[in-house]
């Protein structure tokens, strides 16, 4: 197989990404997120595959929940904070609007939907792993005052100029 034929596939599909947030032992770490996606119907779960190399992932390992958030096209500033700092080094949150959500969880006010699940599993898939979520809250755009009307999610190609901020 040629890296650029799945190169040209993964373009093609162009998902959304997402930013995680975690906390546990009085400690908070986020991080953005390419592989996700929902894996079960009945009963509803959701997969986020966090990276062995990311903070967020270590601190994910002692959290009981994740919060999952799509962000507006609109805030690839966002996205790039996330992305581009490691929660080790900085904290992502100072200076931005969130809210403490469901057992504790760590909501960005400025997503355009968000999700709290509790970890029900995990699985390793090599470089990352996936943390398998039950949905407990969940809100987006309409019901929060901060969005109006629908707006498109940002996508992986979208946050294409990124570089990832965890330690190498």
């Amino acid at each position: 197989m040629d890296d650029e034929d799945i190169a040209a596939f993964t373009t093609l599909a162009d998902p959304s990404v997402y930013v995680v947030t975690a906390t546990a032992d009085g400690q908070r770490a986020g991080c953005l997120v390419g592989f996700a996606g929902q894996c079960s119907l009945d009963p509803v779960r959701f997969a986020v595959w966090l990276s062995k190399a990311n903070h967020t992932y270590r601190l994910a390992l002692a959290a009981h929940t994740l919060t999952v958030h799509l962000l507006p096209r609109d805030r690839h500033d966002l996205a790039a904070r996330f992305g581009s700092r490691c929660s080790a080094e900085t904290d992502k949150f100072d200076g931005l609007a969130w809210h403490e959500g469901p057992e504790g969880a760590l909501v960005l006010t400025d997503a355009l939907a968000w999700f709290t699940g509790r970890i029900h599993d995990r699985y390793d898939g090599g470089d990352h792993v996936a943390f398998v979520l039950d949905p407990i809250a969940a809100a987006h755009a309409k019901e929060t005052a901060d969005h109006q009307g629908d707006q498109a999610a940002l996508t992986l190609h979208d946050a294409s100029d990124i570089t990832a901020g965890h330690p190498a």
